[in-house]
């Protein structure tokens, strides 16, 4: 099964510095058919401009993945850790037993990202962050593991749960594959362009949840960049 989400009928909220979409019950909106999708608790499309940001709030026992989308966000946290995120890059923080961050877009134009949350294994873990490159060149024609919860998927960010949040660079006419498995569940985003999953088309910024199926073929109808996340 593959239900399309299209990007028109998400949540949303205007801040002015803030522009929000959300593919899952969040904050102002709430859908009780949209809670979850599995594992996968929020999945919001943020739009933030220039010199403005998230000021410092708190979380506990979430794994927060940021996908950036355009331009850069620039973190510091309760632990002492600093970093800016450049687009096509992501950044995991696990919060634990709690942390205290900030997400500024200290750039003249603006941000744009996918804040993922997904549910953690454990809870009052000890609080976490970190942050890599992706170059989009290693991931062109195939899907490759940004973020993960397994001990095999070496040279990925750790998140502690048994998913993986995945991303693939696809020009026109390009196929890749992924081996989902029946038992587990998929949410697929195409942060641009338009692809097939299966057969269905998905638009840029729709959402498609997937799950009883096997393997997912995911073809670019236009140039796409895609983001996965592989849930229990």
């Amino acid at each position: 099964m593959i239900e399309l989400r299209p990007f028109s009928s998400l949540g949303s909220a205007s801040h002015g510095w803030l522009n929000a979409k959300y593919h899952f019950s969040f904050a102002g909106y709430y859908d009780p058919a949209r809670m979850n999708w599995g594992s996968l608790r929020v999945w919001n499309d943020d739009t933030i401009a220039p010199h403005t940001g998230f000021p410092p709030h708190p979380h506990r026992d979430m794994e927060i993945i940021t996908y950036v989308r355009k331009g850069a966000i620039t973190h510091e946290d309760s632990l002492g850790n600093k970093g800016r995120t450049e687009a096509g890059d992501i950044q995991v923080m696990s919060a634990g037993s709690g942390i205290t961050h900030s997400e500024y877009n200290r750039e003249d134009g603006p941000a744009e990202l996918f804040q993922i949350w997904i549910e953690p294994g454990s809870r009052g873990q000890a609080p976490a962050w970190g942050a890599r490159p992706f170059p989009k060149s290693e991931r062109a024609g195939k899907f490759v593991i940004l973020a993960s919860g397994f001990a095999a998927d070496t040279g990925a960010l750790p998140i502690r749960t048994g998913a993986r949040v995945l991303g693939a660079t696809l020009k026109a006419g390009q196929t890749a594959e992924y081996a989902l498995g029946l038992e587990r569940r998929g949410y697929l985003v195409p942060a641009t362009g338009a692809v097939e999953v299966n057969g269905l088309r998905i638009g840029a910024r729709d959402g498609a949840a997937i799950r009883d199926v096997e393997t997912l073929r995911v073809t670019a109808l236009e140039d796409a960049e895609v983001v996965l996340v592989d849930a229990a």
